[in-house]
């Protein structure tokens, strides 16, 4: 009897040992972010200073309450017929295939996994379909694996048409957005909520959720 007690107390004891270490590697594996760059230290916002913050404000007011969904939703169709009929104005310096190729994604709604022009796109998708039909140039398919993979990291300050501009989710720790630099502090990208849309990077939501600009490889 004591012997298959001694029995039960060991096997409990090696099962909790087991599981302890289980948890330690799931709790390694979900928060190894140890290939990700460091964030950069500066926003748009430190190097233009912060534009449109009571307009940015009010989005965001209205997205975080339910009872306003109808009128986001009138807010998000007026915002995509906008930008429908957006004329950028460009100089002779200026890459026009890029802008002719990133208006005719306007509109486009967000939809996770796919990078179809006008049926649905995920951030990714939209600047990888981008950068293949206008600089003949494959990047990585995943926002940070572009970062980490595709780009050169460079100063907010050094940004110029084409580059690349990445966000975290909340967590400073985690790229999960990335859209492509215009001019004059505008950046095209497939927001989750309004679909593919331009907006400006000192908007205050941009800016508090901004990780790190990149520069494209061409090797």
């Amino acid at each position: 009897m004591h012997r298959h007690t001694l029995f039960i107390l060991i096997v409990l004891a090696m099962l909790s040992i087991i599981g302890v270490a289980c948890g330690t590697v799931r709790a390694n594996i979900d928060n190894d972010y140890s290939g990700m760059p460091t964030r950069s230290s500066r926003t748009p916002g430190d190097v233009w200073g912060s534009r449109n913050k009571s307009s940015q404000e009010t989005s965001r007011a209205a997205s975080s309450s339910s009872s306003d969904k109808n009128r986001r939703r009138k807010d998000s169709e007026s915002t995509v017929a906008e930008w429908k009929t957006l004329d950028i104005k460009l100089t002779k310096n200026d890459n026009h295939a890029l802008y002719r190729e990133i208006k005719s994604w306007l509109g486009t709604p967000h939809h996770d996994g796919m990078h179809k022009k006008q049926e649905g796109t995920d951030c990714s998708g939209f600047v990888m379909e981008v950068y293949l039909k206008v600089y003949d140039i494959k990047i990585e398919r995943n926002s940070a694996r572009i970062y980490t993979h595709s780009c050169t990291p460079i100063d907010p300050s050094q940004l110029r048409e084409g580059d690349l501009v990445f966000f975290h989710g909340g967590n400073a720790s985690r790229i999960t957005h990335v859209g492509i630099y215009l001019k004059d502090n505008m950046f095209a990208h497939a927001s989750s909520s309004r679909g593919v849309v331009i907006d400006d990077l000192t908007a205050r939501y941009y800016s508090d959720h901004f990780y790190a600009a990149g520069r494209v490889k061409d090797d």
